[in-house]
């Protein structure tokens, strides 16, 4: 029979002795094996208990409770049900969540994120307190500090870093009392997305308060930047949110997604982050003033410029304090739409708009009249100060020379290509005919002189363009329809009619025959990018085309494929117009202007699409004018120093505000004798005979208004190999660059 081991076994056995356990098998096998004796353990005959040595005794325990007080039950009750949640995982040190089980924590409040982390990035730091006041201070409204979340943090520059307090300190009227709104005016490709993003991140999960200091934002932009916008946030906060973007639809769809946002509510909102175009807002303004938003952004936002146009006035409806403008090229010089921007972001600083008339406006304009008095232009002078002390207090501004840090060299070359025979031709055929400037002696421009500039800004870039008006004989173009080649046809491209399409022929032969390198085509005219088309068929370049016909999801869409490395497309055609403001294209590193914009900064706009984060290749970018004709003198007014930035030619009233009679004479001439018009009225000092002769002095650039030109040369200074083999190949032009390796001088 098998026998226990237990101790209290062992022990009964060896006191017994082996006659007991005989007796004890023998009983047992009589005894039937159902109904076996249970003999007690625990005693032996002489009654003794005998205990095992390895466990202890057990206490008695009695049916009769305690006597205790109902305080001292209550006490015992309340420590028990007071003890701490514990995780049932051995050896747990995970967080135990954001709040406990239904107990609010106690003591002092502590802030998102920590402060003393290293590279935190604190935008509010909780005054100091002394040990007295510590202890008067109520701990329920202690503020806290508001931490950056460390994801994002981690990735800013110090400029953007710098930026992202700047904009917080803004919205949370900190810089201006009573006022919640700032201009973001970086230039173009210094992470002005980003810094946003961040702000409406922080602003949507913390504050002093311990609290969320808004439920939701909303982004306005271009109906071409939406989805950029979208794929901003997913990229940097990584699903920790959901956008929603609304980028298409039918009108009752798209109300049903905006009343939807506007019902939402509380702490955690399911998607607290709106993004649309300023279209699809204007349409739709109605159901989102229906509510309140906490934050609203408005990207590119120069388009605000004018007050009185729908967009602004449904913007400056909606119920928020809080809004940023975002613009990489601000208004600079015109009063009225400088104005406009600032009182939309903080309503009333500069006063109204008499008021603004009145105490800023006309003193400034009377002082900067060439026939102003000394005192008149004290005045002016004292009141420009006085406007820019207003407005600096709410409008950040870095140049794009931060970037030389992070990005590969940019080198921005001006070429000027001679026009071929058949466009002078038709070029001083048009001046004879329309005579443009005899119209302008009686100081009245009429609506056919900005006809003239249109037609010959068209001709410069191909004569096919004009050709339509050369069959129909009309104003300028009589009989000019001889002077083409016979048999001409505008079905087919001639690069050798154009001296800037000849120069682009060779510029794009040279870039697929030597390199892998990508280029983009900028034009102001679509008819322009119809004939890049022909051209790129003929020589058998693949190509994408973004202009305004393209519907806002493919454009997102085919961007996002001519980046990918793999993509075969050689070349990217681009509308100014549509595409110009805000369109990463880091696939590219060179980039064609192939014609000017009387606005300098649609130029910038969109010479900044390659030169961006991301890019990894050397960037070229290369701006084709006309030699001597109306483009050189676009030109001239873009880099001029006093030019105004704002200068468009839309309307009537514009042309005349900006020119003068002598400056629109000069618009409409023609000089054939010279290898750059611009070149020889910045008065260059280091060329002789058009050579570069000597290095500028340390430090110095060419002494004119002009100094942008600061590189000139001949075929000895060439550093692009493209243009060396353009040169090579007999096209007569003169370029002038500037590399961002060198201190800018503008």
């Amino acid at each position: 029979q098998r026998r226990s081991l237990a101790p209290s076994q062992l022990a009964k056995r060896k006191v017994g002795g082996d006659e007991e356990e005989e007796e004890e098998e023998e009983e047992d096998r009589r005894l039937p094996t159902t109904r076996k004796r249970q003999k007690p353990v625990s005693e032996t005959e002489s009654g003794e208990c005998y205990r095992s040595p390895f466990r202890k005794p057990l206490s008695q325990l009695t049916n009769r409770p305690h006597c205790l007080d109902s305080s001292q039950h209550e006490a015992f009750i309340r420590s028990i049900l007071s003890k701490p949640f514990k995780v049932p995982i051995p050896n747990y040190k995970g967080p135990l969540g954001l709040r406990a089980l239904g107990i609010k924590r106690a003591g002092l409040r502590s802030p998102l994120h920590d402060p003393f982390e290293e590279g935190a990035l604190v935008l509010y730091e909780p005054p100091l307190l002394s040990a007295h006041d510590q202890l008067k201070i109520d701990k329920d409204k202690a503020p806290v500090h508001v931490v950056v979340d460390p994801v994002l943090s981690r990735v800013l520059r110090p400029h953007q870093r710098e930026g992202v307090k700047f904009l917080w300190d803004c919205v949370t009227s900190r810089r201006i009392p009573g006022s919640h709104g700032c201009i973001m005016a970086d230039e173009m490709g210094l992470g002005k997305t980003l810094q946003c993003i961040t702000l409406m991140w922080t602003l949507l999960r913390q504050s002093p308060d311990c609290k969320p200091e808004i439920e939701k934002a909303m982004v306005v932009s271009p109906s071409s930047l939406v989805r950029n916008w979208y794929n901003e946030v997913e990229k940097w906060l990584g699903g920790r949110i959901q956008p929603l973007a609304i980028d298409g639809g039918s009108k009752e769809e798209i109300d049903r997604k905006l009343v939807g946002f506007m019902n939402q509510r509380g702490l955690r909102v399911p998607s607290p982050i709106l993004i649309i175009s300023y279209e699809t807002f204007r349409l739709h303004a109605e159901a989102l003033q229906k509510g309140s938003v906490g934050l609203v952004i408005c990207d590119e936002g120069h388009r605000l410029k004018n007050s009185e146009n729908q967009t602004y006035q449904a913007l400056n409806s909606l119920n928020t304090p809080r809004r940023v403008l975002i613009s990489g090229t601000p208004i600079q010089n015109d009063l009225l739409e400088y104005f406009s921007l600032v009182h939309f972001v903080n309503s009333g600083i500069l006063g109204t708009a008499q008021e603004f008339k009145r105490h800023f406006e006309m003193p400034i304009l009377k002082g900067r009249d060439a026939d102003a008095s000394e005192a008149e232009r004290h005045k002016g002078e004292e009141r420009l100060k006085e406007l820019i002390s207003i407005v600096n207090r709410c409008l950040i501004r870095r140049t794009s020379d931060i970037l030389s840090k992070y990005l590969p060299v940019k080198i921005e070359q001006v070429v000027c290509c001679r026009l071929t025979p058949l466009q002078a031709d038709l070029y001083k055929n048009f001046l004879r005919q329309a005579k443009p400037v005899e119209e302008l002696k009686e100081g009245k421009i009429s609506v056919s002189s900005l006809s003239s500039i249109t037609s010959l800004k068209k001709l410069c870039n191909h004569p096919a363009l004009i050709h339509d008006k050369c069959v129909e004989e009309e104003e300028g173009f009589m009989g000019a329809l001889n002077l083409f080649p016979a048999g001409y046809s505008t079905k087919s491209v001639e690069p050798q009619l154009s001296g800037k399409m000849l120069v682009l022929d060779y510029i794009l032969a040279v870039t697929k025959s030597t390199s892998n390198d990508k280029v983009v085509l900028v034009s102001n005219y679509t008819q322009t990018l119809d004939l890049f088309e022909k051209l790129c068929r003929n020589r058998r370049y693949l190509y994408v085309r973004l202009d305004g016909t393209m519907s806002i999801k493919k454009r997102a869409k085919i961007v996002e494929r001519f980046n990918s490395p793999s993509s075969p497309e050689f070349i990217f055609m681009l509308s100014s117009k549509a595409g110009g403001c805000g369109l990463n294209l880091i696939g590219a590193n060179r980039l064609v202007m192939f014609d000017p914009d009387w606005n300098p900064a649609n130029d910038e706009q969109a010479m900044a699409r390659v030169w961006r984060d991301g890019q990894k290749k050397t960037c070229y970018i290369y701006r084709l004018l006309s030699t001597g004709t109306i483009e050189e003198k676009i030109f001239q007014r873009q880099t001029h120093k006093k030019a105004l930035s704002s200068c468009v030619v839309d309307e009537e009233q514009d042309v005349e505000r900006h020119f003068s009679l002598g400056e629109l004479k000069e618009l409409f001439t023609l000089n054939e004798t010279t290898t750059s018009d611009t070149h020889d009225k910045i008065k260059c000092r280091r060329c002789v005979n058009g050579h570069q002769v000597r290095p500028p002095p340390e430090g110095s650039d060419c002494t004119s208004d002009l100094s942008q030109w600061n590189h000139c040369a001949d075929k000895r200074g060439l550093q692009d190999s493209v243009l060396k083999a353009a040169w090579d190949a007999a096209i007569t032009f003169t370029f002038h660059h500037h590399s961002h390796e060198e201190q800018r001088g503008i």
